[in-house]
């Protein structure tokens, strides 16, 4: 009897070792370039020139206060956290101002705004780069903080209204409807109705797009060209040169620059999965 148990429960012990061996190989996959940059972090370019995989021994944390106070990078830092938080703020009202409006109001051109805003998507980065860059120039804007906050509110803005727009789609109107009989005008709605009920799509959108713009690179090197006003992507740009890579160094300005995000994740991980999970509102 014990035996056609086991028999019989095979293809399940089967099926469930296939499916962990499965994780585990995407897991190493995906965590593998990370673990090699951490090591190589640790390591001087001789040491990786030497052996490129070889383990951090002896290890050099040094290089990370090195590259912080020697190389500018708590200015790249300091700059990062100041354009990535402005950026996502105004993200965040402006998105779910019109999220809001698209989803609960009828009104002129509807249809047609909603497609001019979301046919930005189509077109890839690069192909706006020379006339956003002419545009940042007429404007005075250009190799300015604020000039690349408003590009990054531009370029996340579709995404973000589009994620805020199907949860507020979602709402019940007979809490609209409640509120308007208790006196509340369209603002109080909401700024008391609307926004504390879409929390889980607003905490997703506000994870999402700090991940985003913390690690984007290409409107910040075109449109950012003072030592003291790049982010920390372009930070590592210091360490590169014509003749010779320090690969050690650059190691070291990526893991400052990964680290974050990497604790964004870890912490914030499953409020990312409600929000993009989240059903119909109760």
């Amino acid at each position: 009897m014990a035996r056609s148990d086991r028999a019989r429960l095979s293809p399940a012990a089967l099926r469930m070792t296939a499916l962990l061996l499965l994780i585990a190989l995407y897991t190493a996959y995906s965590a593998g370039p990370f673990v090699w940059v951490a090591m190589m972090s640790l390591r001087t370019t001789t040491e990786i020139a030497a052996s490129p995989y070889g383990l951090p021994w002896p290890a050099h944390p040094e290089k990370f206060a090195a590259a912080w106070f020697d190389s500018n990078y708590d200015t790249y830092f300091a700059n990062s956290v100041g354009i990535v938080l402005a950026a996502v703020a105004i993200l965040t009202v402006v998105g779910a101002m019109a999220a809001h409006a698209f989803a609960r109001y009828r009104f002129r051109f509807k249809g047609l705004i909603y497609f001019v805003i979301f046919s930005t998507i189509i077109f890839p980065p690069q192909v706006t780069v020379i006339g956003l860059f002419q545009t940042m120039v007429e404007f005075g804007l250009y190799n300015s903080r604020v000039g690349l906050v408003l590009v990054y509110v531009a370029i996340q803005l579709p995404i973000t209204i589009y994620i805020l727009e199907a949860f507020f789609a979602r709402i019940p109107r007979d809490l609209f409807e409640a509120a308007r009989i208790d006196g509340y005008g369209e603002w109080a709605i909401f700024w008391r109705i609307s926004m504390p009920v879409a929390l889980p799509a607003i905490s997703t959108t506000v994870i999402l797009n700090t991940i985003l713009l913390w690690n984007e690179f290409l409107y910040a090197v075109v449109l950012i060209t003072d030592d003291d006003k790049r982010t920390l992507p372009l930070g590592v740009l210091r360490f590169l040169g014509d003749q010779l890579e320090d690969v050690g160094m650059i190691a070291t300005g990526l893991m400052i620059a990964i680290v974050p995000v990497v604790l964004i994740y870890v912490f914030f991980s499953e409020r990312l999965i409600q929000g993009m999970t989240a059903g119909a509102v109760k």
